[in-house]
């Protein structure tokens, strides 16, 4: 009978948040037969990853004995020992000799007096001995927790059994507080092949997830954010600031740390009473200072700082860094804990001192505001300089916590009034991509602003803070409208989120795009030249989108001076809808140069949503140029800045999607496309849920899911003709779905998709999309056995997407014409395709090619004898076979010369080469030894 001793309630292995990897780790040594040591800080989430460990792999072992250990009880000999067992000492005492047995039973039962001293042989065999027994019916799992706390007499003698346990089928899983190294005692003290595991703190992304998973769900992202610097990402600590902030929901003031329960201030100041008073007063200084160094503390009055900050580092207090000037604490939950537990009076004479002492004048105006109390209209207005400053300097955050501030100071009567400050520092928050503070901000100025101008940036704000979810916000338009009246400036600002609203909502392009121009002229009257150009460019992303014959019209329109430096570098700017144009124009190396410019440009600003879209669209261009590798580095990032700020995560994981299905894990790239399209479903973005269907049916297709690949791109040719999309350039998704048709058997669909995405590509000029769709032609001809002809397309198609820049769709084409040349198992054919996928990192795609390779031909098709002018067309030069394939297909000297890029004497030209190499003397010879081929 399976036994599980001193059982708690189960921890499933899917609550244990942010240690996923780690937990499968620990999981597969197990499995393996190993032993694991999990260690890290206090707080760290050991015991929690331990407990789900054990409820996860122990229902495999026969018997799991547990022991958990305290402090308090530590001085306590074999308590542990009796704690693993106890229960099963009756059942194992008749298998034990004699001696082993007394000695057993005397230490566990406390029947007899037996020390180490005396019995120190006969208690260690007795141990191993016990351990043997119950393993003999059975696979053991012995489960220890909190193994610093163990008592001396018990470590001593489960350490000398593991060490000898050999093949015995018994693990131990333990779990030990560390700060450092000091693991490697009990690794020692573990079986040789246990796996020592360091639990290191949590993401922001994962405290927040941590956060909403016990319940403190209402919390601001700038509130988790700050939860998540004050803990360092400890859960424990994490959890218990959040309890703090739940039950005291008053927030705390602006520029003040977060308040610290009593239970985590006694557990972090526990050292704090062997400092001096003065040590003490210093350290508090130092809690109160943005960036303190030793020379900050001396000019606020600290004389001693260089003693006393080397006393609160001998007591672990403060970080070690003799080549830095900072004075870093060794965690900052130390410094929120030093400041809360500081009376009120004191923390304003620190800041005072500080206001003076300080170099900065953002730190001085902070310092200064949080020394004084009640309003001062010239603190205020130095607050107002500071934020900014801040703002200037890429620091929109602190802007937005230094308007809070001056807002707080500034008499209800003052000019500007406090609502002003506070209406700025709520557009701060949305350049910082703090949307919740943003919206909390508007929706206060909302119970009582009165001026229109005002209530018009209120409502701005709380549609940004919506994002692409525009239809929460619905009932905000017809309030918007009546704040603005006839004003054409305000209705100017209202009518651009209206445009925006019907593109995401509605889904419908020509309405969108005569809104914008609509906005544009509001503006144009109303004298916004800011706004007149938010509206041009939106106006041109549509024209693009939809393939509108005035796009490039209206791209300049929008970068005609004078222009505004905050919407030239924004993701809605003119600078954004060159750079679609650009990408969707195959203009590759100018996209890659406009977009990183912007990136460069959004990040010295502090543009957080801006920064999220250019590193996406950053990341789309390497993708499309075959550098597989950095655009995954890319997409993950922006993916992970995504979930911190709250912003873009559909279009992030899409965008990831297609990144991993390129570069990475196929099945992750399922999961984030599916994540992407349910986002877009929930929020009722339609534009959204077509590029995060393309991104699934294209993971589809890697992964070899034909059928759902077709399901997927056949919503999305739905969709994106229902938006009244037609540039075929805006997802390129066309050519996978022919591809996919033709593997399900259905070419005569697949030529309809080719027929009718080439008659819009042909007519905006999109080279690249021809190519892509010239090789899915090509698979659709080999369907219907023309594989000769199929071949020279591929080698046409190739050739066209190398000069283009497309690396990865080159990478393809090789692939396609790979499996159809293969007559024999071996995997010399696919030698090109996998030198391509292995240049643009395309690992997905490189497995494909080996598993193809290994299984011979793919697509099988019968041997024959080429004849020797179709053998020397295989080794024509690259331009010479791309002529000659454009030639088989019967296109003129013009035709080909247009499809290729160059000239009618290069055509010329080059076919005279040809002609020589292949003995022939003209054209029609070409095509005879085409037509001879596919005779064959």
């Amino acid at each position: 009978m399976r036994r599980d001793f001193k059982e708690p309630a189960r921890c499933r292995p899917d609550l244990v948040i942010g240690r996923e990897e780690l937990f499968g780790s620990a999981r597969d040594q197990l499995v393996r037969g190993g032993s694991v040591l999990l260690h890290g800080p206090a707080g760290i989430g050991k015991s929690t990853v331990l407990r789900a460990l054990a409820a996860d792999y122990g229902e495999s072992a026969h018997t799991v004995l547990r022991c958990s250990a305290t402090e308090s009880e530590s001085h306590l000999p074999f308590l542990a020992l009796a704690d693993l067992f106890g229960l099963v000492l009756d059942e194992i005492s008749d298998k034990l000799p004699s001696a082993q047995r007394t000695a057993l039973e005397s230490a566990l039962t406390g029947r007899g007096e037996s020390t180490l001293q005396r019995d120190g042989l006969a208690l260690r065999l007795a141990v191993l001995s016990a351990l043997r027994a119950l393993a003999a019916a059975g696979p053991v799992l012995l489960v220890a927790d909190d193994l610093q706390w163990l008592d001396p007499a018990s470590a001593e003698l489960l350490g000398f059994a593991a060490r000898r346990l050999g093949d015995t089928p018994v693990q131990l899983l333990c779990a030990v507080r560390t700060e450092g190294q000091e693991y490697d005692r009990h690794l020692r003290a573990s079986p040789p092949d246990t796996l020592a595991v360091r639990l290191n703190p949590l993401s922001r992304s994962q405290v927040s997830a941590l956060l909403d998973h016990r319940g403190y769900t209402a919390l601001p992202r700038s509130t988790v954010r700050e939860i998540h610097r004050t803990s360092g990402g400890n859960p424990l600590f994490a959890l218990e600031l959040g309890r703090a902030l739940g039950e005291n929901p008053a927030p705390p003031r602006p520029g003040e740390p977060l308040p610290v329960p009593t239970s985590l201030r006694a557990l972090v100041l526990s050292r704090l009473d062997m400092l001096s008073d003065e040590a003490r007063r210093t350290l508090l200084v130092a809690s109160a200072g943005a960036r303190p160094t030793l020379s900050l503390l001396h000019a606020a009055g600290r004389e001693n700082a260089e003693a006393e900050t080397a006393q609160a580092a001998a007591l672990g207090l403060l970080a070690t860094e003799s080549e830095a000037p900072a004075v870093r604490f060794a965690h900052p939950l130390i410094s929120a804990a030093l400041y809360a537990e500081a009376p009120a009076q004191e923390r304003r004479a620190v800041h005072a001192a500080l206001s003076t002492a300080a170099s900065d004048p953002i730190e001085r105006a902070r310092n200064l505001a949080l020394a004084t109390t009640g309003t001062d209209p010239e603190v205020a207005a130095r607050l107002a300089e500071a934020a900014a400053l801040a703002r200037d300097r890429g620091a929109p955050s602190v802007a937005a916590s230094l308007g809070l501030l001056a807002a707080r100071h500034t008499p209800p009567d003052g000019s500007p009034a406090p609502d002003e400050h506070r209406l700025q520092a709520a557009e701060d928050s949305i350049t910082a991509g703090e949307v919740d503070l943003a919206r909390d901000i508007a929706r206060e100025v909302l119970t009582r602003a009165t001026v229109p101008a005002d209530r018009i940036r209120a409502w701005e704000v709380v549609i940004e803070a919506a994002g692409q979810a525009l239809g929460e916000v619905d009932s905000v338009f017809p309030q918007a409208l009546a704040d603005a009246g006839d004003d054409p400036r305000l209705l100017a600002l209202v009518h651009y989120h209206l445009a925006w609203r019907k593109l995401i909502v509605e889904g419908d392009f020509a309405e969108a795009r005569q809104e914008a121009a609509h906005t544009a002229e509001l503006a144009a009257r109303g004298g916004d030249r800011r706004t007149e150009l938010f509206a041009l460019s939106f106006q041109a992303s549509t024209e693009i989108l939809m393939g509108h014959p005035l796009a490039p019209t209206t791209i300049k329109r929008a970068l005609k001076e004078p222009q505004d430096p905050y919407v030239a570098c924004h993701h809605n700017g003119a600078g954004m809808a060159r750079f679609r144009w650009l990408l969707m124009s195959d203009q590759l190396p100018e996209a890659r140069a406009t977009i990183t410019g912007l990136l460069r440009e959004v990040r010295r600003r502090g543009m957080v949503e801006s920064e999220v879209h250019f590193q996406r669209f950053l990341a789309d261009t390497e993708l499309r140029s075959g550098h597989c590798g950095r655009a995954l580095d890319l997409a993950r990032e922006s993916l992970r800045l995504a979930r911190d700020s709250g912003i873009g995560l559909g279009a992030s994981a899409m965008l990831t999607s297609l990144a991993e299905a390129s570069g990475g894990d196929v099945d992750r790239a399922l999961v984030l496309a599916r994540e992407a399209a349910d986002r877009a479903e929930e929020d009722g973005d339609q534009m959204y849920l077509s590029r995060a269907l393309a991104a699934l049916g294209y993971a589809q297709l890697v992964a070899g899911d034909a059928a759902g690949t077709v399901a997927s791109l056949r919503r999305v040719r739905e969709l994106e003709h229902g938006l009244g999309i037609t540039d075929p350039a805006r997802g390129r998704w066309q050519g996978d779905l022919a591809e996919a048709l033709v593997r399900v058997g259905e070419p005569g669909e697949a030529q309809d998709v080719i027929d009718v995405t080439r008659e819009h590509a042909l007519r905006l000029g999109r080279e690249g999309v021809l190519a892509v769709l010239d090789r899915a032609e090509a698979l659709v001809r080999a369907a219907h056995g023309d594989h000769e002809a199929a071949l020279a397309r591929l080698t046409s198609v190739q050739d066209r997407l190398a000069k283009l820049g497309y690396g990865l769709e080159e990478a393809r084409a090789a692939f396609a014409m790979a499996r159809l040349r293969t007559r024999r198992a071996g995997p010399t054919s696919y030698d090109e395709a996998a030198r391509l996928f292995r240049r643009c990192r395309a690992l997905p795609w490189l497995r494909q090619v080996d598993a193809a390779a290994l299984e011979g031909t793919a697509e099988p098709v019968p041997p024959t004898r080429a004849a020797p002018a179709a053998d020397a067309l295989e080794g024509l030069a690259s331009m010479e076979r791309q002529v000659a394939a454009l030639v088989m297909e019967g296109a003129t000297n013009r035709e080909i010369a247009a499809r290729l890029f160059i000239s009618v004497k290069t055509v010329e030209a080059t076919l005279t080469r040809v002609y020589r190499k292949l003995g022939i003397r003209s054209r029609v010879d070409i095509v005879r030894l085409a037509a001879g081929r596919q005779a064959k």
